[in-house]
């Protein structure tokens, strides 16, 4: 991983959300290139499990809180370089389950995030989604698109938590001169997903390897643009390296439709799992593909892992090496 991803000056980083997928990623890049870490995380969808392999690092360090709550502040004394804000649920499991701290993650955790960043005079970037573009009018979605979504719809406490951030998030850029900057994420995968999260490939992989039917949501015509989790962290050190205040799509080249990302899982795990088709969630979007040519002419970054064989690389994660133990499918915290 390419120590021009980070900048020299980051001595010390804050991750909120730290101990999750992608923030879990995200530590261990930084911590790569010499970069020390502060990792925060309440544990409603992170996992010790994603960063055990981190604790006895020199120069990490791991703080069981809530950033959306004041006290939290106090066991993050920093001073900080870069602030992270990754804390979120993000998988619909999560967010169903947890509707008001999700609203709070986005809301509260941005606005205490930010009291750090301006403590510290620190470099801020927020995480966001492509689901702030909704079940898009247009395709593929550009940053400067503003979505169709529906505002109390199921889905609308994640969405709508991510679009107030983005406002917060502008709002002191503007008002405050805060050195902030967003990122949009558009269906990271890879390892250390949890298995039991909702979200489409971990699912699939889960049920291959197991033997379940594999469940596709309605006809699996809806599509998604998949990007591997080394190149999604690639693309967000990228945007907080730079001194960009605009939003960024992040996410991959190729859209795949949701049955042929089931039926390549099938594939390449050898399974005999059938295809199973369920209802469709509630404000599913139909296609997703992000435009990224703000990424590629502003930062010089395109996603390099192909879907196919991203998909070899997770399927390997969970089946373990030859012989060996596979990885736990980890569900939820306590499971």
């Amino acid at each position: 991983m390419s120590p021009k991803l980070t900048r020299s000056d980051w001595r010390r980083a804050l991750v909120t959300g730290g101990a999750g997928f992608l923030g879990s990623h995200l530590c261990e890049r930084l911590l790569d290139a010499g970069t020390e870490v502060d990792c925060a995380d309440n544990l409603i969808s992170g996992d010790l499990r994603n960063i055990a392999h981190l604790r006895e690092r020199p120069g990490f360090r791991f703080a069981e809180c809530d950033i959306a709550s004041p006290d939290c502040a106090g066991e993050l004394r920093g001073p900080y370089d870069l602030v992270l804000h990754f804390a979120c649920p993000a998988s619909p499991v999560d967010y169903l389950r947890h509707p008001l701290e999700t609203l709070d993650a986005g809301s509260s955790g941005t606005r205490q995030a930010l009291a750090l960043t301006a403590r510290d005079g620190a470099r801020f970037l927020l995480a966001s989604t492509s689901e702030v573009y909704g079940d898009p009018l247009v395709h593929p979605q550009r940053e400067d698109y503003w979505g169709n979504v529906n505002p109390v719809g199921p889905r609308s406490v994640y969405d709508e938590s991510k679009r107030f951030a983005e406002a917060l998030v502008t709002a002191h850029a503007s008002v405050r001169g805060t050195d902030a900057g967003i990122v949009r994420i558009f269906n990271t995968y890879g390892p250390r997903m949890r298995t039991h999260d909702g979200r489409a490939v971990p699912t699939f992989v889960r049920q291959a390897l197991t033997g379940q039917p594999v469940t596709v949501a309605g006809d699996g015509s809806q599509t998604r643009s998949l990007c591997f989790v080394d190149d999604t962290v690639d693309g967000v050190l990228l945007v907080a390296a730079s001194r960009s205040v605009r939003p960024v799509n992040i996410g991959g080249s190729d859209e795949v439709t949701v049955r042929k990302i089931a039926e390549k899982v099938v594939e390449l795990t050898g399974s005999r799992s059938t295809l199973v088709f369920v209802d469709r969630p509630v404000d599913d979007p139909e296609r997703r593909k992000p435009d990224t040519t703000l990424a590629r002419e502003l930062l010089g970054w395109e996603p390099v892992v192909g879907w196919e064989e991203g998909l070899k690389r997770t399927i390997a994660h969970y089946a373990g090496p030859p012989g060996g133990a596979p990885a736990p499918f980890a569900g939820r915290r306590g499971d």
